[in-house]
């Protein structure tokens, strides 16, 4: 019987959530398996994976074969390190605490990679909302400026208006008087 690990769709219409399992190569994706070690959710950034990384160590060195996804996510995790290394443990090229080092150093490094990138993407999320509040306010302000200009010209057009009809009733009047002379 081939074993595989792979992944079991769940969740709804494009809000996808993937189940990690262990089945049986010609089980269906969404049905029977034998153990589920962890579930992905790709739509969070960075995508969140949790594993049992024991047991899925056990069935990697059991002859499970994961699929190029799962791969690639116990790649990230750094289970395919520990197998390769566990490999090299017994066929005496390194010692058990030689691969244990490795192995921590490795996530050490992973850990601090993992961190900084959600630290950028924070910052970043901070630049953009703050970037974005400031082309706010200049726009509040130009709206602003420009309503006090309108009510500035709104102010002035009346008594320009009055100044202007009595100007023209004044040069009427001093008119009147040469006309009888």
């Amino acid at each position: 019987m081939a074993v595989k690990i792979r992944l079991a769709r769940r969740g709804r219409k494009k809000l996808a959530r993937y189940d990690v399992i262990i089945a049986d190569a010609r089980a269906p994706r969404d049905g029977r398996f034998i153990e589920k070690i962890g579930t992905y959710n790709p739509l969070t950034v960075p995508a969140s994976i949790e594993l049992d990384e024991e047991k899925a160590f056990q069935w990697l060195m059991n002859g499970a074969q994961p699929t190029d996804t799962v791969k690639a996510m116990l790649s990230y995790r750094g289970i395919m390190l520990r197998k390769h290394l566990q490999i090299g443990v017994i066929k005496g090229a390194l010692s058990q605490e030689q691969a244990d080092s490795k192995l921590q150093d490795w996530k050490q490094g992973k850990e601090a990679k993992i961190k900084d990138r959600v630290d950028k993407l924070a910052d970043d999320k901070q630049a953009k909302a703050k970037a974005r509040k400031e082309a706010e306010t200049k726009i509040k302000e130009a709206r602003a400026e420009a309503i006090r200009k309108k009510a500035e010209v709104a102010a002035a057009a009346p008594a320009t208006e009055e100044s202007a009809e009595a100007a023209p009733a004044e040069a009427e009047g001093s008119a009147e008087p040469a006309a009888e002379a």
